[in-house]
C-alpha cells in the first residue's frame, strides 16, 4: 500500500464517519416530528426507539459473518447509501408501516455501517502505527453537530421531514458513493502491516489472534459504560437542567450542544494525547474527568454549574469509544474485524440501557441520585483500563514507526 493510498483511504473514511454523524443526528433530533407525522402514541414510541438499536446489533452480528467472505470496505460502500435512503424513507412515508419498515432498514444498515467503518479505522491505524482512530470519531462528532444544526433549521422553519431530509440526502448520497472509491484496508488478511512486519499484538493475541470473548469482555463492558454515559447526556440533560436545576426552556437546550462541541474538540486532539502518553493513560484520564462531570452535575446548585459538569462529560467520554475499538484491534490483530463487530454490539446495549435506567432511578429515587449511577459505571472503566495495553511504542515512539507512519 502506497503512502498516497493510505492518505486517500484515511480521508475517505473520515468522510464516511462525518456523513454518518449527519444522518444519525437528523433522525434522533427530529423524533418529535416523526411521532407527529405518523401519529405514534407515547406508549408506542419507546418500542420504535428500542427497535433501532436492537436491529443495529443484529446488523453488526451479520457483518461479522459477511466480512469473512467480502472486505469491510464492500460492506461500507453499500451500507452507507442504504442508511441515507432509509432516512429519506422515514421522511417520505405516511402510514405506520412505512416508518416501521424505514426504521427497520435504518437500524440494520446502521449496524453494518458502524461495524465496517470501525473495522477499516482499526486496520488503517495499524498501517499508520500511530493513533488516528479518535480523529475518525471527531469527524462523526462534526457531522453530528452539522446534522443537529440542519434539524434545528428544519424545525425553526417548520419544514416537513421530507423537505428537511431530501436536500441533505441528495447531496450526501453521491458524495458517499464517490468517496467510497478510495476506501482502503490498511492490513492484509493475516493481520500484517503493509510493509510486511507483524502487527503489534496486545494481550490475548495468542494463536494468531483467535477471538476469545472472555478476553474481549472488559472492552465490551467499557463500551457499554461509555454509551450509558452518552445516552444519559443526550436523553436527560435538557430535562435535568430545566426540572432539577431550574433553568429556562431555552437554556436547557445548551448542555447537549456543549457536550457535542466538547466531544468534537476532545476527539480532535485525542490522538495526540495517545501518541504522547499512551491509550491507557488517556482512557484513565478521560474516565476520571467524565466521572467528575457526573459528580458536578449531581451536586450542582444551579444551571451554570450543571453546564460545567456536562462540558466535563464531553471532554471525558469522547476518547473512550474510539480507543476501545482500537484496543480490540490490538488485542486480536489476526481477527480484528470479528472483534470490532462483536464489540460494536455493546454500543447499542449501552444506548438501550442508559436512558431507561436513569429515568427509572429518577422517578423512584431522584434525578440527582440517578446521575451517580453512570458516574460509578464510568469509574469502573479504571478497573479494566489495562485492557488498552500493552502497546508497541505507544503509537508514535520513533524507532518502531515504519515507513507508512509518516503518512498524512
Amino acid at each position: 500500500m502506497t503512502d498516497a493510498g493510505l492518505r486517500h483511504g484515511r480521508a475517505s473514511l473520515g468522510l464516511s464517519f462525518g456523513v454518518q454523524g449527519v444522518a444519525f443526528a437528523l433522525l434522533v433530533t427530529r423524533i418529535p416530528a416523526i411521532q407527529d407525522q405518523y401519529g405514534i402514541s407515547d406508549g408506542l414510541l419507546p418500542v420504535f426507539l428500542a427497535a433501532v438499536p436492537i436491529l443495529a446489533g443484529a446488523g453488526s452480528v451479520a457483518t461479522e459473518k459477511v466480512v469473512a467472505r467480502v472486505r469491510p470496505s464492500v460492506v461500507l460502500r453499500w451500507a452507507q447509501p442504504l442508511v441515507l435512503l432509509a432516512l429519506l424513507g422515514v421522511g417520505a412515508g405516511r402510514e405506520m408501516w412505512h416508518v416501521a419498515v424505514a426504521l427497520g432498514v435504518f437500524g440494520l444498515a446502521v449496524g453494518a455501517l458502524d461495524a465496517s467503518m470501525n473495522m477499516l479505522g482499526v486496520s488503517l491505524q495499524r498501517a499508520y502505527v500511530r493513533s488516528i482512530m479518535t480523529g475518525f470519531h471527531a469527524a462523526y462528532s462534526l457531522g453530528g453537530i452539522a446534522g443537529a444544526s440542519l434539524a434545528w433549521a428544519g424545525a425553526r422553519w417548520e419544514l416537513s421531514l421530507l423537505a428537511s431530509y431530501l436536500p441533505v440526502v441528495a447531496v450526501l448520497l453521491p458524495v458517499a458513493l464517490i468517496g467510497s472509491r478510495w476506501y482502503t484496508e490498511g492490513k492484509g488478511a493475516e493481520g500484517k502491516r503493509p510493509d510486511g512486519a507483524e502487527a503489534g499484538a496486545g494481550a490475548g493475541a495468542g494463536a494468531g489472534g483467535a477471538l476469545s470473548f472472555k478476553l474481549l469482555l472488559p472492552l465490551c463492558l467499557i463500551m457499554t459504560f461509555a454509551y450509558i454515559g452518552d445516552s444519559t447526556v443526550s436523553n436527560w440533560s435538557a430535562k435535568y437542567l430545566q426540572d432539577v436545576l431550574g433553568s429556562s426552556e431555552q437554556l436547557a437546550t445548551v448542555p447537549y450542544n456543549l457536550y457535542m462541541v466538547t466531544t468534537l474538540l476532545g476527539r480532535a486532539v485525542g490522538d495526540l494525547g495517545v501518541r504522547r502518553f499512551g491509550a491507557v493513560a488517556v482512557v484513565r484520564g478521560g474516565s476520571l474527568l467524565a466521572a467528575g462531570g457526573f459528580a458536578v452535575v449531581a451536586v450542582a446548585p444551579g444551571a451554570w454549574v450543571g453546564m460545567l459538569g456536562f462540558t466535563m462529560l464531553g471532554f471525558g467520554l469522547c476518547v473512550i469509544v474510539p480507543q476501545t475499538f482500537a484496543a480490540a484491534g490490538r488485542m486480536f490483530p489476526g481477527n480484528s474485524d470479528a472483534a470490532v463487530a462483536r464489540l460494536n454490539i455493546f454500543n447499542y446495549v449501552g444506548f438501550l440501557v442508559g436512558s431507561p435506567l436513569v429515568g427509572a432511578l429518577g422517578d423512584a429515587w431522584s434525578y440527582r441520585g440517578a446521575m451517580l449511577v453512570p458516574m460509578v459505571l464510568v469509574l469502573a472503566t479504571l478497573v479494566y483500563a489495562r485492557a488498552f495495553g500493552p502497546e508497541t511504542a505507544r503509537y508514535g515512539g520513533g524507532h518502531e514507526r515504519p515507513r507508512t507512519a509518516d503518512v498524512g
